[in-house]
């Protein structure tokens, strides 16, 4: 993802890179040159870059990264209150529009007749699971449903699991090959199934959409955002 964000900066004229650097701390130089810095790197330095930032008042950041713990979470909700930060499990405005309609399904349809399950697939390189995207789903069929997900989810079946509990937001992971990103979310009752999804083909996708959070982020107050902010769906 950052080598796809390098591409298509240096392709633009609106836009100059002013630093690259991978995990670990950045250097002070890196920050003070930057307006915003986009980061695809791991929850543990999302969260030490957060706070580096944080310390400093600037620059502004986006972050792609997931797997964050509740705790790495609530570190990045505190920079925020020194920074502005964009946060999303993915930058897609097709997963972005996916999400609105899950969360627009799962008000409509009553979780005592309309089970949702979320199925997701990714390369074998990825290191967490279920993927940020998937989670983003869920919060998104969760608040359509005035829940919290982390009282409503269920992630991983093995064994005899007894029966499905009702209200509860399913999730499934599949690692394999090269694929890129696969998202399903199927909502499913005694006599019909509806299945919302999206494909991703080129990473080149998250990038665009990294960068447009980048423009939209740079001069905002501070605050926790996410793509919902950066495309006017909020």
């Amino acid at each position: 993802m950052g080598r796809a964000v390098l591409t298509l900066v240096a392709a633009r004229t609106d836009i100059e890179l002013a630093a690259a650097f991978d995990r670990g701390d950045p250097s002070d130089e890196a920050l003070a040159a930057s307006d915003v810095i986009v980061d695809f790197s791991t929850a543990e330095a999302s969260q030490a870059l957060a706070r580096a930032a944080a310390a400093r008042g600037g620059p502004a950041l986006v972050i792609g990264s997931t797997g964050f713990t509740a705790e790495q979470d609530a570190a990045i909700a505190l920079a925020a209150r020194s920074v502005a930060i964009v946060k999303s499990g993915n930058f897609s405005l097709g997963v972005n529009l996916l999400a609105a309609l899950v969360e627009q399904a799962a008000r409509a349809l009553p979780a005592f007749e309309w089970d949702i399950e979320i199925v997701e697939a990714h390369h074998r390189r990825k290191t967490d699971a279920p993927s940020g995207t998937a989670l983003m789903l869920g919060e998104a069929a969760a608040r359509g449903r005035g829940n919290v997900l982390s009282d409503v989810a269920l992630r991983g079946r093995d064994g005899q699991t007894g029966a499905r509990p009702t209200g509860a937001i399913g999730f499934a992971s599949l690692r394999g090959g090269g694929v890129v990103g696969e998202h399903s979310v199927i909502l499913a009752a005694e006599d019909e199934i509806l299945t919302l999804s999206h494909s991703a083909r080129d990473r080149g996708l998250f990038a665009r959409g990294a960068i447009a959070a980048a423009l939209w982020v740079r001069g905002k107050p501070p605050g926790l955002y996410d793509m919902r902010d950066v495309l006017g769906f909020s």
